[in-house]
């Protein structure tokens, strides 16, 4: 068995260009609203006391915080620079600015208050998406380049392996976020213990009392569930299964999918009976590369070909048939 070659085929799988860009206009899209609709926190904790100023990411090359005027101004660029990126307009350079930005805004706004460990599989995947050619497919550029309106040769919307990487580098990157997760919930004080319904259910009342005290608030279930030991034994051993296996299983496309959906719900079930909102992942955006997302569009991807690239769609069907 030839092992380099079967990692070679694995990692540069073809994939549509359509796929690539639907991706990245949904994940940035995400991104550039998640930002938007946070340039007034931003700004707040930016006018805050410096001694709270505890940089992390690329945050740490700064010695003080920056003026809040220009934190606001690197937010506005931020959102600037989002809308060509979901856009694909002119993406050779927003596509990397954006990215860049991004994590300059993200990586500042963790450095005030508690870090949002949720925010680093976002920026990743956008970094991803800006180094790769996300808008070959579908995009504003894409179509510029069809009207001829510039010198470079319009792409085909066949698979290739430049459109195949990013995706399967985004989901690794993913699995290997749950993993990590699933690393420090065996290697933290309680251990394998983690997954005993007790200690599940204990971490779950602490979370409901604190978020009461706090904000006047909890979720009615935290309260429902809690003699139900025998459940959060459940919810720990499934928990530690898909976080611990999730490497393996993006391995294989029909488990991935089912890895998908189930940690997909599993967040919902996070949010039912803690409340605790990982936005990114409730609204399944982070799994969308683990399933072929042009599909339900295959009109639109149909209706984008140009008449040249009809006989090379047909082609390839025909030599995939065969």
């Amino acid at each position: 068995m030839n092992i380099a070659g079967s990692l070679l085929r694995f990692w540069f799988e073809p994939a549509p260009a359509f796929r690539l860009g639907l991706l990245r206009a949904a994940i940035g899209s995400y991104a550039l609203w998640y930002v938007a609709t946070r340039r007034d926190l931003i700004a707040s904790l930016a006018s805050g006391d410096s001694e709270l100023f505890e940089p992390v990411g690329i945050a740490r090359l700064l010695d003080a915080p920056l003026p809040p005027s220009v934190v606001d101004w690197v937010v506005l660029a931020t959102v600037a620079a989002g809308i060509p990126f979901v856009l694909g307009l002119f993406y050779r350079i927003s596509g990397p600015a954006f990215a860049l930005l991004l994590m300059a805004t993200l990586c500042y706004r963790n450095s005030w208050s508690m870090v949002f460990h949720m925010h680093n599989a976002l920026v990743l995947h956008v970094l991803v998406l800006g180094a790769a050619r996300a808008a070959d497919g579908f995009s504003i550029d894409a179509i510029r380049r069809r009207m001829g309106l510039c010198l470079r040769a319009p792409p085909g919307l066949q698979e290739d392996a430049a459109f195949g990487w990013p995706v399967r580098l985004i989901c690794m990157i993913t699995a290997l976020q749950y993993f990590l997760a699933g690393v420090a919930k065996v290697a933290g004080p309680q251990g394998l213990e983690w997954a005993a319904g007790s200690v599940l259910r204990d971490q779950v009342a602490v979370n409901a009392i604190r978020s009461e005290v706090l904000s006047g608030s909890t979720m009615p279930l935290s309260y429902t569930l809690h003699e139900w030991t025998w459940l959060y034994g459940v919810i720990g051993i499934g928990t530690l299964a898909l976080e611990l296996g999730a490497p393996v299983a993006v391995l294989w496309r029909r488990s991935a999918w089912t890895w998908a959906i189930l940690t997909f719900a599993m967040h919902w079930g996070i949010f039912a009976i803690m409340g605790i909102k990982f936005r990114y992942h409730l609204a399944g955006i982070i799994f969308l590369t683990f399933f072929p997302v042009e599909k339900p569009l295959g009109w639109l991807r149909c209706s984008a070909s140009t008449p040249s690239e009809a006989p090379v769609r047909r082609a390839a069907a025909h030599d995939r048939a065969a």
